[in-house]
């Protein structure tokens, strides 16, 4: 102790870990709810913090049966987030309809499509006086914020993408979405959507709290609509830029992106292990790294401390625990892979309704987080 207390080791760590909970607890009371008008619509969303200077803001955007809350509190209030949620605002927006308490929407309202509630995002930025986020988003969350990127691309830095879906849904799954909706309930539907058959029979407390949550806490005619919504989604057609071909006209992303995919899904880009649909949920704390050297590489964080590691940050350079993978290019999200990922459990639901950016980084890397 002495040893650790004369190399400064451990007063420094006291004093960040200190000043890490400080700062979270008055971000905590600094939550903010705005709802707020765009040409689309009326969105609610919850700023988190202060915006820092020209410095982007976090932007999150959940999937379906989700709101904010259940598909992100458990992912910002893990210890590691808070270093990052020090350097950076936060804004969670919910999708129409879906927030805690809203309303259920008139008979013969027509909801936005996928394509709209991308649009209805650079209005929210606009009047929050936002110039640029780092986006993480979930499932539909995923492809919206994904969307907007393609859009709006000097609005967003960098996207963390988690189960993105890219692709629209082809005729087969149709025809099985038409099967399946005539023997499951919106609730099963959803719940297959984001936890494998495995997960489903063997963590019952957690299974139990989303069952709950999606058939209790949300209007089930609003979340059928965001269903309908989601499940009638357009094809991203983002194809991989060929370097003196085509790269200055191919549809792609202009920023950097992390895409993240459980272990028990269908395979993408970044491999997370022991987790399903829902890993800001079930590993926080991977998630919490992988993000973390995510914003390090962007420029933004100068070093990175883990709880779980040790007391001394972790140099810039440093890549430790998180490998780049031989297999798989992210670049390859319009690719046969990505057409299949997640395919059968999302189609299922229309039958149950009815800082700069260098060279490097505009090629997306795939890494595999090791924890």
């Amino acid at each position: 102790m002495k040893g650790d207390v004369k190399n400064g080791h451990c007063v420094v760590f006291i004093w960040i870990t200190l000043s890490q909970n400080i700062c979270f607890r008055q971000q905590l009371f600094s939550l903010k709810e705005h709802d707020i008008e765009t040409p689309h619509g009326v969105l609610h969303v919850t700023l988190r913090g202060t915006p820092k200077g020209n410095r982007p803001v976090i932007l999150t955007y959940h999937d379906i049966g989700l709101n904010h809350k259940s598909c992100f509190n458990t992912l910002f209030n893990f210890e590691d987030m808070q270093e990052i949620t020090q350097h950076f605002a936060v804004v969670h927006v919910d999708a129409p309809g879906q927030q805690e308490s809203a309303p259920p929407f008139p008979t013969g309202y027509q909801y936005p499509t996928m394509d709209v509630l991308a649009e209805m995002l650079p209005s929210v930025l606009t009047q929050l006086k936002i110039n640029s986020v780092i986006g993480i988003g979930v499932g539909a969350g995923a492809y919206i914020l994904t969307r907007l990127a393609l859009n709006e691309p000097a609005l967003v830095e960098g996207l963390v993408l988690i189960n993105v879906d890219p692709c629209a849904k082809g005729w087969i799954d149709w025809a099985a979405s038409k099967l399946s909706g005539w023997t499951s309930s919106l609730v099963d539907i959803i719940m297959s959507h984001h936890f494998s058959t495995d997960e489903l029979t063997e963590n019952q407390e957690i299974i139990q709290t989303y069952r709950l949550h999606i058939a209790q806490d949300i209007d089930q005619d609003n979340l059928a609509h965001f269903c309908h919504s989601y499940n009638s989604r357009r094809d991203l057609e983002i194809e991989r830029p060929i370097l003196g071909l085509n790269e200055n006209t191919v549809k792609t992303l202009k920023c950097p992106a992390l895409l993240i995919v459980g272990d028990t899904t269908l395979p993408l880009h970044l491999w997370m292990a022991d987790c399903g649909g829902l890993p800001q949920v079930v590993q926080p704390g991977k998630l919490a790294e992988a993000f973390k050297y995510f914003v390090q590489g962007m420029g933004y964080i100068p070093h990175v401390l883990l709880s779980h590691l040790n007391s001394e940050p972790v140099p810039t350079a440093s890549m430790t625990r998180l490998a780049r993978s031989r297999t798989h290019s992210a670049s390859s999200m319009g690719s046969a892979d990505g057409s299949r990922s997640r395919a059968h459990t999302s189609s299922q639901m229309e039958g149950a309704t009815g800082g700069p950016v260098n060279d490097n980084q505009t090629r997306p890397q795939t890494m595999e987080v090791s924890c």
